[in-house]
C-alpha cells in the first residue's frame, strides 16, 4: 500500500500536465481577455495555457463551453459540450464499428472561426474528430 499510493499520484499528477496547465486569470494576456469578453459578454471563464494558446472554459445558456484564443487575442475555435445522440449519424455509426461495446464518454461540436463544423466524440481516452458531416477524420489521444 506505501508503494501504490505514490504511484497513484504519480499518475494522478502527470494526467493534469499532459492535459494543459491551468492559468492563473492574471497570466492570461490581456489582449486575450478583451477578445474573450468581446466575443462572450457576461460570462467569466477559467483559463488553461495549452500548445502556447489559451483556453477559457465556461458554461452559457446551460451548456459547458471552452474557446481558444491566440496570445494575440485572436481566437481559433469555439466548443461546446452536446449529447452523444446529437452527433452525426455517420460519427454514430463509426464508433459502433471501429469500437463496439465501448461508451461515448463526451461529444462536442467544434466551431472554427471560419466557420468549419467538427464533431468530437471521447472514447477511451481517445478523441475522435468527425467533420459536419460525420466522416472520420482523425484520433487525439488526451
Amino acid at each position: 500500500m506505501k508503494i501504490f499510493l505514490p504511484i497513484v499520484a504519480a499518475a494522478i499528477a502527470a494526467s493534469f500536465i499532459s492535459c494543459g496547465q491551468k492559468s492563473d486569470e492574471s497570466k492570461t494576456p490581456e489582449a486575450v481577455k478583451d477578445a474573450f469578453s468581446k466575443n462572450f459578454p457576461g460570462v467569466t471563464p477559467g483559463w488553461e495555457k495549452e500548445n502556447g494558446n489559451y483556453e477559457a472554459e465556461f458554461k452559457k445558456e446551460g451548456h459547458e463551453m471552452s474557446a481558444v484564443f491566440e496570445s494575440d487575442g485572436t481566437m481559433t475555435e469555439s466548443e461546446m459540450e452536446i449529447e452523444t445522440t446529437e452527433l452525426p449519424s455517420a460519427a454514430l455509426d463509426y464508433i459502433k464499428a471501429n469500437y463496439a461495446g465501448e461508451t461515448i464518454k463526451e461529444a462536442a461540436k467544434i466551431t472554427k472561426v471560419n466557420g468549419e463544423i467538427n464533431y468530437e466524440a471521447e472514447v477511451k481516452g481517445t478523441d475522435l474528430i468527425f467533420d459536419a458531416n460525420g466522416t472520420f477524420l482523425k484520433q487525439d489521444k488526451e
